[in-house]
């Protein structure tokens, strides 16, 4: 018997590995098949070889064989592909790498040189002087190596092509020079590494005039496919305005000149915004190689004279531009070079860093194109799959109309319509209107924002700075902890400029509702530096005139800049009140935060840690983190913060919304301070008023207090103290497992929280510091609030109350469980009533 089995095995095993021809029609037959379903069921099987007579010589099992080859072929060629794709790509950067090599060995040969002629000059300057010229002689050495003086030329004719085209071709030759040579000091970024997957070598200049930045990638589209994104400059750098091409000249070897006028956006209120007059050549080499340079027109230049503007400083463009190769086998090896003049010395002190570092130029300008280009590339090949049914276009759509619109608002062209409306004596909020809808119609804004009685936008903006808080961490704050700093009713009320008829106007009330947000993901860039989003901030109505506020509101939200690594990038959060339907060419308001880094100083610690409002802070060194010894780089960083938010407004209630705006953004000011303050990873400036924190004489007494009243009313202990050390009470409550928290006992304001141990914040998911602007109403849910509201007067009475398992609220609006809570009063040294302690016993996320 069991030798039958075996040849039955045997005779199976052949009859599976049985080699078929199959001819070309049943190849056919089963490649359809194959095509709608890769992996057919048995049934399906059957049912293909009763639907095609042709088949019906080959036995199912063979079927099932075929498909399975089928799929092991079909993953191999997707494989094969993969792979000859990673090998061109490292054969490109191979290429690039050994490129970069040669340009690196030519400029350490012109310092070894340099170096070597300088040493000359010394030693002939110190035999041969006796005055103070060494410096000179270097300083004068140095600046005719670096500063790159641009040649006097003769005015050209401005209507001779002959004479743009000597221009075009000097800008070329110098642009090359800077993208392919030795004609500027690179040096490569930090976190910038090379590899088929990066984005690229980037690199900054030192030592030159103005700032520049330079990069080099693979990119897997053609080389004119490049071209023709990288001259559309709006759709990629978010600084531009606008970009005018006002005359092109063919010219005779092929290229084309243009001359453009390009506007460009402040990015603060502190400063005026930037244009610039150019001439743009594109052209192709003799080795196939497309290049697009561009340099700005100037009296030293030479050609023709750009239209005045007295709302823009002029800024200078040097050779710059784009250098577009084709690669073996298809794709484009791209070298960028940035390098402009911003005229820093027109905008105050405290802000010139912002206008000469190559690192936010980099970020801004050069890795922003790389970046986009890469972006497209990924859409087109269909590597990146988003969901919702919009196709990438549209959503890259909302990102420019977001940050197109936040530039608007902070800036305030007049030619936009925007006029300053007069301050209420204090400088701090600028306050902007726009009764001119005529001028937004078809951009982002709509004629549904404007109510049939007349009305417009209004504007209500602020800059300060910033020190020793990190913009991406400022940033990430604002994003996950929305209650800390936006009022409800606020946004409701921005809500409304989407509905027929918008209610009355709110009084910004510190910390507005209780709510909680919901973040849904649209879409995020390749490298994940920028994601949009839709936040859903769920409504709760505690009044009958607060009906308006129980509706569910919807933002569309754009975040950038979260990343700390970056060097030099900043940091943005930019939202605007959308609807339920969420149409492609929904209306969009948008309000928000920028942050942007200034180099950091070495001259030590600032005074003060904002430019205003610093003294109204009350908190102190206990509220941040300590400072470890990688902190110290990063003591001196400061950054600029600008906020500005956009309403709607009738003309009948503009100065009730101007009164509201500016309260609104005065109150978010603060918040942020107190946010800055809490996150900030170094110790806190000695100016800053103190105030009780664990390791403190009264966080001991408070410690003291809680213990002591847990004893009195319930009659057990809370802990038992392991050690009588003075602070092992507060040690022990610090650490303690459950959350235990205090709240203040008022009767004519809600309670809010003044303490809570490490178990507590963890569970509120917010620091000591934020701690204070959390209700206590506002994590429970409504059963606890009316539990806790039934046992308050038993609480006040017998001292103490069991409350049974329950939900709440994290600051984040995350829900938590917990099996049972307990509260008690805590009475101070004279048997007054200080606070409540609450202790949530086995709390956990749901």
């Amino acid at each position: 018997m069991a030798l039958s089995m075996h040849k039955d095995s045997a005779n199976k095993h052949m009859d599976t590995s049985k080699y078929v021809r199959y001819t070309p029609e049943q190849v056919e037959a089963l490649e359809r098949v194959y095509s709608e379903c890769p992996k057919p069921s048995s049934l399906r099987r059957q049912q293909l070889i009763r639907e095609c007579p042709i088949l019906s010589n080959i036995e199912p099992k063979q079927i099932k064989v075929w498909f399975q080859n089928r799929r092991c072929r079909e993953k191999q060629r997707k494989e094969a592909s993969r792979l000859q794709t990673v090998n061109r790509k490292l054969t490109a950067m191979n290429k690039l790498l050994m490129e970069e090599n040669d340009r690196l060995q030519k400029q350490v040969s012109h310092l070894v040189y340099d170096n070597g002629y300088m040493r000359q000059q010394l030693q002939s300057a110190s035999g041969t002087t006796t005055d103070n010229s060494c410096e000179s002689v270097v300083m004068s050495g140095q600046q005719q190596q670096q500063q790159n003086p641009t040649p006097q030329h003769p005015q050209r004719d401005a209507n001779n092509p002959a004479g743009l085209l000597a221009i075009a071709e000097e800008a070329l030759a110098e642009f090359l020079s800077k993208a392919t040579g030795t004609a500027v000091d690179w040096v490569q970024m930090i976190g910038m590494k090379p590899g088929p997957d990066s984005i690229g070598i980037v690199a900054v200049s030192r030592n030159c005039s103005g700032v520049a930045a330079r990069a080099c990638g693979l990119v897997s589209l053609e080389p004119t496919k490049v071209a023709e994104i990288l001259k559309d400059c709006p759709s990629w750098f978010r600084d531009c305005r606008c970009l005018d091409v006002l005359s092109a000249i063919p010219t005779g070897n092929g290229g084309t000149i243009e001359l453009i006028y390009m506007q460009t956006y402040a990015p603060t209120t502190l400063a005026a915004a930037r244009d610039f007059w150019m001439l743009r050549y594109t052209a192709s080499l003799d080795d196939g190689s497309l290049v697009i340079c561009v340099r700005s027109l100037t009296t030293s230049t030479g050609g023709p004279s750009g239209p005045p503007n007295t709302s823009f400083v002029r800024a200078e463009m040097l050779p710059s531009g784009y250098l577009i190769r084709p690669c073996e086998g298809g794709g484009s090896i791209i070298h960028i070079v940035d390098h402009v003049d911003l005229d820093a010395w027109s905008v105050p002190e405290v802000l010139r860093p912002l206008y000469e570092s190559s690192k936010i130029l980099a970020q801004k300008m050069t890795i922003a194109a790389l970046r986009h280009i890469r972006q497209i590339a990924q859409e087109t090949s269909g590597e990146i799959q988003y969901g919702g049914g919009r196709q990438p276009a549209v959503l890259r759509t909302f990102s420019q109309r977001l940050c197109r619109g936040f530039n608007d608002a902070v800036n305030g062209f007049a030619d936009d319509g925007w006029s300053l409306l007069g301050s209420d004596g204090v400088e701090d909020v600028t306050i902007m209107v726009n009764s001119s809808p005529s001028k937004f119609l078809g951009s982002q804004y709509s004629t549904s924002m404007f109510s049939t009685f007349g009305g417009g936008v209004l504007c209500a903006k602020a800059s300060m700075l910033l020190q020793n808080v990190p913009p991406a961490l400022l940033v990430r704050f604002l994003r996950e902890h929305r209650s800390e700093w936006a009022d409800y009713g606020v946004d409701a009320y921005s809500a409304a400029c989407l509905r027929a008829s918008p209610f009355a106007v709110p009084c910004a009330r510190p910390g507005g509702f209780p709510g909680s947000q919901v973040i849904l993901p649209l879409a995020h860039t390749v490298e994940h530096e920028e994601f949009l989003e839709v936040v859903r901030l769920e409504g709760h109505a505690f009044s009958p005139e607060d009906v308006a506020l129980a509706r569910d509101m919807y933002l569309l939200q754009l975040c950038s800049g979260v990343d700390e690594n970056a060097v030099g990038a900043s940091a943005q959060l930019v939202f605007a009140p959308i609807d339920e339907s969420f149409a492609d060419d929904a209306p969009l308001l948008p309000s928000g935060f920028r942050v942007i880094p200034l180099d950091p100083k070495t001259d030590g610690p600032a005074a003060t840690r904002t430019l205003d409002l610093a003294s109204t802070l009350e908190v102190g060194a206990g509220g941040a983190r300590p400072a470890s010894e990688a902190d110290l780089n990063s003591y001196n960083l400061r950054s600029v913060l600008t906020i500005a938010f956009q309403f709607t407004f009738e003309n009948h209630l503009r100065d009730n919304v101007a009164a509201m705006a500016r309260q609104y953004v005065r109150s978010v000011v603060g918040s942020v301070q107190r946010v800055a303050m809490a996150i900030s990873p170094s110790r806190l400036s000695s100016h800053a008023g103190p105030k009780p924190l664990p390791g403190s004489p009264e966080a001991l007494t408070l410690a003291q207090w809680i213990c002591r009243g847990y004893r009195v009313h319930t009659g057990g202990e809370l802990f038992q103290v392991d050690s009588q050390a003075g602070d092992a009470i507060l040690k022990q409550l610090w650490h303690h497992s459950d959350a235990i928290l205090c709240c203040s006992v008022k009767t004519n304001a809600s309670p809010v929280f003044t303490f809570a141990n490490q178990a507590g914040l963890d569970m509120l998911e917010t620091t000591l510091v934020a701690l204070q602007d959390i209700m206590l109403d506002k994590i429970l849910d409504e059963a606890g609030r009316k539990i806790l509201c039934s046992e308050f007067s038993k609480i006040m009475q017998q001292g103490f109350a069991y409350l049974p398992a329950g939900l709440c609220v994290s600051s984040m609006g995350r829900p938590l469980s917990y099996e049972q809570a307990i509260t008690w009063k805590v009475l101070d040294d004279d048997d007054s009533n200080h606070c409540l302690a609450f202790m949530f016993i086995n709390w956990s996320f749901v």
